[in-house]
């Protein structure tokens, strides 16, 4: 029975954070409470603060489970090859297919502005992002040894994977080049620049 309830327990808890996933998306964290919530999910509100205690939990929630599996998919990534270039292409190309076929939770992830009085909270969302964004600037500082300008390099990158993605997901009615060669040409322009301005690939080769 016991092991019965935690499965019972762990099915409404997964109920909550879809509906709620679903209620974020649709109206903004501000315009959703755990009582539209406990509603949607077909719950009780009481029921609801069992397994959470605010709405912002709920969110925190959701956008940590965002970024881990962002994260370990990008770590999945990053490890099928060992050239820098190609990682950036690959972490880069999973990056974009995570927000596009995953778009509420990279919308909640992403998108949605947290309460800024929760500031423990917001350090846990925060520590999420930065571990997954830390794959990417893994891979880029092997091109940029010098700290600065591999963390300058690597921010302006992510912010790059994020623009597109944005893009495609809040402006679909704009006149976009068929998606998969949009997608190609930014990656390689990305990929290109990166090459260009690595201080690593500048370096001359020894002759023998």
């Amino acid at each position: 029975m016991a092991r019965q309830d935690l499965r019972s327990r762990g099915s409404r808890r997964e109920q909550i954070l879809n509906s709620a996933l679903a209620l974020f998306v649709a109206h903004g964290l501000n315009n959703v409470s755990t009582r539209r919530i406990a509603h949607a999910a077909g719950i009780s509100q009481p029921s609801l603060y069992a397994h959470f205690a605010t709405r912002d939990a709920i969110a925190v929630e959701l956008c940590c489970r965002a970024f881990e599996t962002l994260h370990d998919l990008l770590e999945q990534a990053a490890g099928s090859t060992t050239d820098p270039l190609e990682q950036v292409h690959r972490i880069g190309r999973t990056y974009i297919d995570f927000g596009l076929r995953n778009e509420a939770a990279y919308r909640v992830a992403f998108m949605l502005e947290m309460p800024a009085e929760h500031v423990d909270e917001n350090s846990r969302v925060l520590d999420a992002g930065v571990r997954a964004f830390g794959v990417l600037h893994r891979a880029i500082a092997v091109l940029f040894p010098d700290p600065a300008q591999a963390g300058l390099t690597s921010q302006s990158a992510w912010a790059a994977l994020h623009g597109l993605v944005s893009l495609l997901l809040v402006r679909p009615e704009f006149p976009f080049a068929d998606h998969a060669l949009l997608i190609d040409a930014h990656l390689s322009h990305l990929v290109g620049w990166l090459a260009d301005r690595s201080p690593v690939l500048k370096q001359p080769k020894n002759s023998t």
